[in-house]
Parts: C-alpha cells; structure tokens; sequence
C-alpha cells in the first residue's frame, strides 16, 4: 500500500475533527457511548475522505519514438550542392 500524501493526511485529519465537533454539537450527547459513537464514525468518515483525495499520476515519459521525428524535420537540408 502506497504511502499517503500530505492531502491526504490534511483532508482526514481536518475532516475528523470538524466532523467531530460538528456531530457533537448536533446529537448534545453527554453519555460515554455517545461520545465514542460519534468520534468512532468521524473517525470512518475521515478515514473514507483521505482515500479518495486524488493522487497525483506521474507523467509519462515521452515515447522515443517521437523523438527522432522531430529532429529529422528540424535539421535544414543543404539544396545547391548536386554532383
């Protein structure tokens, strides 16, 4: 499993915590079990946003192919010169 980026770890964490906050001020629970309900799914819901926060794809190297093309065309030909 590839190492999280750091947008990842931000989007989770910042989820988690507001997330929290906002569903214990919304539930006004005082309970024990309350609390760990509620911190337990903000803790799912952050782990769910911080995998998929897109992943930055590394570019593709250009085919060498291509390469030899493009100089061919850029080399001037020398027109004048006949035996």
């Amino acid at each position: 499993m590839p190492r999280p980026t750091a947008a990842q770890l931000a989007y989770g964490s910042c989820t988690v915590i507001f997330s929290t906050l906002a569903m214990l001020l919304l539930s006004q629970t005082n309970s024990g079990p309350g609390i760990a309900v509620v911190a337990l799914s903000a803790l799912a819901l952050g782990l769910l946003v911080a995998m998929t926060v897109p992943v930055p794809k590394k570019p593709t190297p250009v085919a060498a192919s291509a390469a030899p093309e493009r100089v061919a065309e850029s080399v001037p030909v020398a027109s004048g010169s006949r035996r």
